[in-house]
C-alpha cells in the first residue's frame, strides 16, 4: 500500500434546529431542514506515506482540530471518508479522557485501554511510563492535582510508550516546559527514524520546518497549500500580515525554491547584497568575517514612516536571526515618493558552515505584520565557510577561551 493514511473529499458541518426534538430525530435519519448550518471543513483531500511527517498550520479556526478529531475516529464527518493502515496513537485535546479523580497511573491505564492495549502489555511499559514521565510522586496522585505540563506528559507518554505506524499530535506540547519539549521531540524523531508516520498540528515554525517533509496550510476549512515545510510557512506569515490593498505572490527561482513576497507595494526591495570590507559583492562568507548588508528600497508613495528588517535564516528556513531599524532607532520619517534609500547593516558573519537565505522586509512599525509595503523571503542566498578558525560543529561561531589548571 502506497499511503498509510488517505484522506477523501472530508467535509464537515454542524447544523443548529429549531428544537432539539428534531436535533435527536436527524440523527435516526429524519430529514429536517437545519435552522442554520456552519460548515466547518470541505473538500479536504490528501494522502500520507509511510514514514512522512506532514504538519498541518493555519489559523484559529481554520478547522485543524476539528480534522485531527476525525482522522482518530473521534468525530464523524459529515461528507467523505478515512483509510487508515496502521495503529494511529494521538495527543490531541490536552488530558482528553483523563478522569480528574484517578490517579495518572489509573489513568494510564484506562488510556491505554481505550488504544486497544491488554493489561498486560501496559504492566510491561508502565514502569517506562513513569519513569518518562518525571512527575514523581504525583504519578500515583489525583489528575484534578496536576498542572496542564503534567498531564502533557502523562498523555504523551501513554501515546508514545508502544512506536505506533501513526503519530498524531495536535498544540499539546506547547503547554509543556522546554525541557520535556526536548525530550518529546527526541523521541519522536527516533519514531521517525524506525518509519513512524508523523501528524503534527502546531504554530512552531522551527517544530515544523526541523521534524517535517512537508506542510498543509489550511484556511477557511479547506487546503490552501500543501509543499515544502518553509514554502508553506512563508505564504502562511505573509498571509498573517495581509491587508486591504495586500498580495501575496510565489515565485520559482532557478534553483526550484519558492519565493514568497507579499505586501501593499507602497516601497519595493530594488536589491540586496552582501559586500566584504573590500566593497566587493560575495556570495561566500567566511566564518566570522566582517560583512555589510545593504538594502535598497524606493517609494512609491509618501511614507511617513519607513521600517527596514531582516531575517537570516537557515538551508530549513529556521529563523537563525533578525532585526530591524525600528529597534535601533533608525525610523526613517516622512519619504517622500521616489526617494532610494539605501540601507548598510555591518556585523561579523558568525555562523556556522552551511547555506543561508535572507528575508527582507520594508514596513511601518515594528514588525510586518501591520503596515506591511513588502516582505521578500529568500531574497539573497549565502554560504558560509570555514577556512581559518578551528572545526566545530553547529550554527553559531562562539569562539572559546581554554584555560586547563592543574587543581591537585
Amino acid at each position: 500500500m502506497s499511503f498509510v493514511l488517505e484522506v477523501s473529499n472530508i467535509g464537515k458541518s454542524f447544523q443548529d434546529y429549531s428544537s432539539e426534538w428534531k436535533r435527536v430525530l436527524s440523527w435516526f435519519g429524519l430529514k429536517f431542514q437545519p435552522k442554520e448550518e456552519h460548515q466547518i471543513l470541505k473538500n479536504i483531500t490528501f494522502t500520507i506515506a509511510p514514514g512522512e511527517a506532514v504538519g498541518i498550520i493555519g489559523q484559529n479556526g481554520a478547522g485543524k482540530s476539528t480534522l485531527l478529531k476525525i482522522i482518530t475516529g473521534t468525530l464523524k464527518p459529515t461528507t467523505g471518508g478515512v483509510r487508515v493502515a496502521g495503529r494511529i496513537s494521538a495527543i490531541l485535546e490536552l488530558g482528553m479522557g483523563f478522569h480528574p479523580d484517578l490517579t495518572g497511573k489509573q489513568n494510564v491505564y484506562h488510556s491505554a485501554g481505550l488504544m486497544g492495549f491488554t493489561q498486560d502489555q501496559i504492566d510491561v511499559v508502565i514502569d517506562d511510563i513513569e519513569a518518562f514521565t518525571e512527575i514523581e510522586e504525583y504519578f500515583n496522585q489525583p489528575v484534578r492535582t496536576y498542572s496542564s505540563g503534567m498531564k502533557m506528559r502523562v498523555a504523551f507518554a501513554v501515546a508514545t510508550a508502544y512506536r505506533p505506524e501513526i503519530l498524531i499530535v495536535d498544540e499539546a506540547l506547547s503547554v509543556g516546559d522546554a525541557y520535556f519539549q526536548h525530550k518529546s521531540f527526541d523521541r519522536i524523531r527516533k519514531f521517525q527514524e524506525q518509519g513512524t508516520t508523523l501528524l503534527i498540528v502546531s504554530h512552531d515554525r522551527g517544530a515544523i520546518q526541523s521534524i517535517c517533509d512537508r506542510a498543509i496550510l489550511l484556511e477557511g476549512g479547506t487546503i490552501l497549500k500543501d509543499g515544502k515545510p518553509e514554502e508553506i510557512i512563508d505564504y502562511y506569515n505573509a498571509l498573517i500580515a495581509q491587508k486591504e490593498n495586500s498580495k501575496i505572490t510565489q515565485i520559482t527561482q532557478e534553483d526550484g525554491n519558492i519565493q514568497t513576497v507579499s505586501g501593499t507595494g507602497e516601497a519595493s526591495i530594488l536589491d540586496i547584497s552582501l559586500y566584504n570590507q573590500k566593497g566587493e559583492s560575495i556570495e561566500y562568507v567566511s566564518v566570522g568575517e566582517p560583512i555589510t548588508l545593504a538594502i535598497k528600497i524606493e517609494a512609491h508613495k509618501e511614507i511617513s514612516k519607513l521600517v527596514i528588517g531582516y531575517l537570516i535564516k537557515n538551508r530549513l528556513g529556521q529563523e537563525i536571526f533578525g532585526t530591524n531599524t525600528h529597534h535601533h532607532d533608525e525610523v526613517v520619517i516622512d519619504t517622500s515618493k521616489g526617494d532610494i534609500l539605501e540601507f548598510s547593516f555591518d556585523f561579523d558573519m558568525n555562523l556556522g558552515v552551511g547555506s543561508y537565505s535572507i528575508a527582507v522586509a520594508a514596513h511601518g512599525h515594528d514588525t510586518h505584520l501591520d503596515a506591511n509595503y513588502e516582505w521578500r523571503d529568500q531574497a539573497l542566498v549565502f554560504h558560509v565557510i570555514n577556512t581559518q578558525h578551528k572545526e566545530f560543529i553547529g550554527s553559531s561561531w562562539i569562539a572559546p577561551e581554554i584555560k586547563v589548571n592543574n587543581v591537585r
